[in-house]
């Protein structure tokens, strides 16, 4: 390594080397298969939920949509009586992700937190196109905001959150009822390394985004599976970084050092501060994209899990 390298945590190695030695690696999703992909990511975050203890109360649900019934998993803390709710979307790219993958995160998260959680399993991509997803996570805040009472929440107390593709679903539905209105329906954004605009050209682009992990032509091939047409790539719906955001509520952003989005979460945090909008980013050294999960390996990540859900509580706990 020379001196212009930039620092990695020891842990992310460590973790990427015992993976690669268990067989969980995930296969570029632009070669292969893409069942393959979605069943290699389930195996890998099968591994890292491994020994993950459950709430005393989770349920499956099939809540009403706009494209039909969406598949929800509700996680409410111990001994909490009507806590308020985190409508949470899941990262891959808009094409991968399951509700049993992010089972072990969003566990602590609500452990810590003392806050709910809404686990969201949106349709993927190229099943179903921009702006199903979208649509989808607008509605399930809505129908939180409407009938969370019934399902044990407090909907007056609610955020939405995300990570990766998740976060760009979370700020798009935040923009979006904060232009039809509804401008009480959240309280707090808890973002964790997103996409928020199309560009990846940028300077973090360049530096992170050419090897293994997520890499420019993935992004690429993701957007180009994700939307109809190159005419959507300024939706402010699929890049609500190029969003108005005045008005919107709180937000907390993540972000690792050696992301290639990092670039995208600086920009948002510099147009929350302009647009009057409070908001705290942190980056966190030495880690690159998704960490959020690896609990199990990276202490940063434990470390990162820990803060959000202070975060979380101190919004609407």
């Amino acid at each position: 390594m020379n001196d212009a390298s930039p620092w990695v945590d020891p842990e992310l190695i460590a973790a990427g080397k015992l993976l690669q030695e268990k067989g969980y690696i995930v296969p570029d999703r632009t070669v292969a298969p893409l069942s393959e992909v979605r069943k290699a990511q389930d195996r890998v975050g099968a591994f890292l939920g491994e020994g993950t203890a459950p709430l005393k109360s989770e349920r499956d649900l099939q809540l009403p949509g706009p494209h039909g019934r969406v598949p929800c998993r509700l996680y409410l803390p111990d001994d909490v009586t009507k806590p308020g709710c985190i409508i949470y979307a899941h990262g891959g790219g808009f094409m991968q992700g399951s509700l049993d993958s992010w089972d072990h995160f969003l566990r602590e998260l609500v452990r810590q937190s003392g806050v709910a959680a809404l686990s969201v399993d949106y349709k993927l991509s190229p099943e179903v196109k921009f702006p199903v997803a979208f649509d989808e996570t607008v509605a399930m805040i809505r129908l939180m905001a409407r009938e969370g009472a019934g399902l044990g929440i407090d909907p007056t107390r609610l955020a939405t959150g995300g990570d990766s593709a998740g976060a760009n679903l979370a700020l798009a539905a935040a923009v979006a009822l904060r232009d039809a209105g509804e401008t009480k329906a959240l309280s707090f954004l808890l973002l964790l390394y997103g996409v928020y605009t199309t560009d990846s050209e940028s300077p973090s682009w360049q530096q992170f985004g050419r090897g293994a992990g997520l890499s420019q032509t993935q992004m690429k091939w993701i957007w180009e599976t994700y939307l109809e047409n190159p005419g959507q790539l300024t939706d402010v719906r699929a890049a609500p970084g190029l969003a108005d955001l005045k008005g919107l509520p709180p937000a907390h952003l993540i972000v690792g050092s050696l992301d290639p989005l990092l670039d995208d979460s600086n920009r948002l945090a510099a147009l929350l501060d302009k647009a009057g909008v409070a908001n705290a980013l942190t980056v966190y050294q030495g880690i690159n994209h998704g960490f959020i999960r690896y609990g199990k390996l990276i202490g940063t990540a434990r470390r990162a899990i820990a803060e959000c859900a202070a975060a979380l509580k101190g919004a609407i706990g």
